[in-house]
């Protein structure tokens, strides 16, 4: 029967060329876009679940009190995970962590590879689960002159994992370091990468003042016992705080995270968890069953247009004893069969498409079989099939034997409502993805050309290495980039203006609230920043070499000034860190974060050795002015590469996780568009052969080409018009909520709709023009001549 019923479907998939067609057209995309969506979610809920000991691995944050909030923060005082590891009985490793910088390594002291270094407390492999391939697993950084390096590094270095130990690696082209460990890199769904690390008692010889448990910085993660809850931890690390702190840190309230969840929900507002990452996740998610569903009612639609010329086999089968139920098996039969073909064909277009979406979404995503891979394909596949036929195969089977062999179709008000009804939902599922697809372009558009209140064009950004951190070279080293035709003005900061950098609570002044402990950004600046990067001030001055005062000067942004609730400012005297400063300037606000992020206090201070040189340099003479910076850099420093960002690629990169969203949704939304015009070009197929009678009758009474055009599109545009009064403010909704992660954001406005509104109109005429001209000029005398 099985053997059979296969056999029939393949001959009526064969009979129909231009049906077929189209169904595995519409099914085998939206399978496809299926499948892209699978992967990359797949991805995306497996960062960070590496570790052996997931389910006991945590990251320490602290939410701490503003004055206008709550701020969420994920750093921690140094000292705090040696504390919690030898004083909290729940508590098996801790272990601290700088973040990841990017720093020079060679074995002879001329070809250096850039590395990711980070600085990892001594029971950093006892947290993390990176495999030690070398080395003492128990100690793999036994002294303050040990690396560790990854295997990928050991191959870029010496060609080999084999006998590296003990050997020297020449760091920053100035001191050696001998090679202790080596671990295999962190796999791709990392979200931390790096390529060696270096023992924190390092920066303890750089910092006498970093033990202090009021300075924050550097990350602290935390490994529980089996069977420890991370409850009773967040029970005690107040009080733990408190007691380190002298009673003085009230605003601080520390509390664990699980590591594997910080980065899918590692967003907080005024302390309370907003989300992440995990939006994205859902958001496309919910576009994945979108599409399927558009997919699976294309398929109805299309079968149901088909069901016309099927109408003599349905009542000659059950005329010959068919019953019902074979043929509901019959047809959903059919129907898995074109999802089967349909899976295959998604898959190839996976296959082939993959390196393009893996370049569009920064990952690594590849279609290697997985018992998880091959059994979510298996039940989309059968989900797909038995949504799709379902409604074709009770669709068929349900005619009257008699009715159907003398040519008539049932059309039931049930029936009718039902496929309006596909066709409806179906259209105001594509009005959502192309209003959220226009809001999103919109959103980055905007954030893209908002002002920041600096200039970041033609801005040359690269950090000082070797010489160059010395103060004086690096003035000499300034004075002389600046002689180099092409540039502007040339100076360094201490801030990378791409995100918070560095803050403190230690500014204090008259009349502040001895319990206020709200951070302000600290930015150092050598002379001549501000006017590199176009700041503006409002009032006062900035910084200059002709007033020896400066050193103990500051200058404050407005949004610091207001929120001290000071008058005429210049002049007065505040203390940061217990010594007195004088504001001497007050700049424009500008924005060092991201526009997700509220405009907050922030202080300039002078600092003539600043760790990152910027040079605004003139459009058009890039690349002359770009090879005279180096040779003076080289002069400088013989061993190091010239590695060297535009401002402006940086500020860019803060927002690739939108860029990525809005590129994506606009695939899935023309996808979605083109799957559901082949469900209403099957609608109109189905609508000019249920009604060519009508038509030729009409058409020999005297009806015109436009009376018959206008009367069969108008009942599709109904249907339309429809789907977009239902889907508009469903739409506005989800991306008034999106748009609440900015704090700056582009208002919806009623162009965005009625855009929306009119493109799917005119995509609905274009797409039944074909049928309904098609109807409209066929010869009455066939359309009228009895069967």
């Amino acid at each position: 029967m099985l053997k059979n019923n296969i056999k029939i479907a393949w001959r009526s998939l064969k009979k129909d060329r231009q049906f077929t067609l189209l169904n595995l057209l519409g099914l085998s995309t939206g399978l496809a876009c299926v499948l892209f969506i699978y992967l990359w979610v797949s991805d995306e809920l497996s960062v960070d679940k590496f570790n052996q000991n997931d389910s006991r691995l945590y990251k320490y944050m602290e939410h701490r009190k503003k004055a206008d909030g709550i701020w969420t923060a994920p750093s921690s005082s140094f000292p705090t995970a040696a504390a919690m590891a030898a004083e909290m009985p729940e508590v098996e490793y801790a272990t601290t962590t700088s973040e990841a910088d990017d720093i020079s390594l060679s074995v002879d002291g001329t070809s250096e590879i850039r590395s990711a270094r980070r600085y990892v407390s001594k029971d950093f492999f006892h947290v993390f689960s990176y495999e030690i391939l070398q080395g003492n697993k128990q100690q793999v950084l036994p002294d303050k002159n040990s690396i560790a390096i990854s295997d990928e590094l050991a191959h870029k270095l010496f060609n080999t994992t084999e006998g590296v130990i003990g050997k020297t690696l020449i760091y920053q082209h100035d001191k050696q370091y001998t090679v202790s460990a080596i671990f295999r890199r962190p796999p791709v769904n990392a979200s931390e990468q790096f390529d060696c690390v270096l023992s924190t008692d390092i920066l303890k010889d750089q910092n006498s003042s970093i033990d202090s448990w009021f300075n924050t910085g550097p990350r602290t993660y935390v490994l529980l016992k089996p069977g420890m809850s991370p409850a009773s931890v967040d029970q005690k690390l107040p009080a733990f705080i408190m007691a380190k702190t002298n009673n003085e840190a009230k605003h601080r309230t520390p509390f664990l995270k699980r590591y594997a969840e910080v980065y899918l929900y590692g967003e907080y507002e005024n302390g309370v968890l907003k989300g992440g990452r995990i939006d994205y996740v859902r958001m496309f998610s919910l576009i994945a069953i979108f599409i399927l569903i558009i997919a699976c009612i294309n398929f109805m639609n299309l079968s149901t247009a088909k069901a016309a010329q099927r109408l003599k086999e349905v009542g000659v089968k059950k005329v010959m004893g068919a019953n019902r139920r074979s043929l509901v098996m019959q047809y959903l039969g059919q129907s898995m069969l074109m999802t089967f073909f349909a899976f295959l064909l998604a898959f190839v277009l996976v296959f082939f498409c993959l390196p393009s979406f893996n370049a569009i979404t920064g990952k690594q995503l590849t279609l290697v079989p997985d018992t998880r891979l091959i059994l979510s394909s298996l039940g989309i596949a059968l989900l797909t099939g038995l949504i799709a036929g379902s409604y074709p195969a009770f669709y068929l089977s349900g005619f009257n034997p008699a009715v159907i062999l003398k040519g008539k179709l049932r059309n039931s008000t049930g029936e009718i409502l039902v496929r309006k009804g596909l066709v409806v939902f179906q259209f105001s599922l594509s009005v959502i993805l192309i209003v959220s697809v226009l809001v999103v372009y919109k959103q980055i558009a905007y954030v893209q050309s908002r002002p920041l209140g600096y200039n970041k064009e033609n801005v040359l950004s690269f950090n000082k290495d070797g010489k160059l951190n010395n103060s004086e070279n690096l003035q000499t080293f300034l004075s002389e980039v600046r002689k180099v035709p092409g540039v502007t003005i040339a100076s360094s900061i201490g801030h990378s203006l791409t995100g918070h950098d560095g803050g403190t609570s230690g500014v204090i002044w008259e009349g502040k609230d001895p319990e206020d402990r709200t951070e302000f950004e600290n930015v150092g600046a050598n002379y001549d920043m501000i006017e590199t990067l176009g700041f503006e001030m409002k009032e006062g001055r900035s910084f200059s070499p002709q007033f020896g005062s400066d050193s103990n000067a500051i200058i404050f942004n407005e949004t610091g000034i207001r929120f001290m609730g000071m008058k005429d400012p210049i002049g007065k005297t505040i203390k940061l860190w217990g010594e007195n400063r004088t504001i001497i300037g007050v700049v424009k606000d500008f924005h060092y974060e991201s526009l997700h992020e509220p405009l907050k206090p922030l202080f300039i201070q002078l600092n003539t050795n600043s760790r990152r040189i910027v040079a605004r340099i003139t459009a058009g003479k890039e690349k002359e002015t770009i090879a005279g910076i180096e040779k003076i850099y080289k002069q400088f420093n013989p061993d190091f590469t010239f590695n060297y960002s535009f401002m402006d690629d940086t500020f860019q990169r803060m927002y690739t996780s939108e860029k990525r969203v809005s590129i994506l949704s606009r695939y899935f939304a023309g996808l979605a568009i083109l799957i559901s015009c082949l469900g209403l070009f099957g609608l109109a197929a189905f609508t000019a052969h249920r009604r060519q009678k009508e038509i030729g009758i009409r058409k020999i009474v005297g009806a015109t080409a436009n009376n018959l055009y206008l009367m069969l599109s108008k009942d599709f545009l109904k249907l339309v018009f429809i789907a977009i009064i239902i889907a508009l403010p469903v739409s506005w909704w989800a991306m008034n909520h999106w748009l609440q992660g900015f704090a700056y954001r582009t208002p919806i406005g009623p162009g965005i709709f009625l855009t929306a509104g009119i493109a799917t109109l005119l995509i609905t005429l274009l797409t039944i023009s074909y049928q309904t001209i098609k109807a409209v000029v066929a010869n009455p005398v066939h359309s009228l001549k009895a069967e």
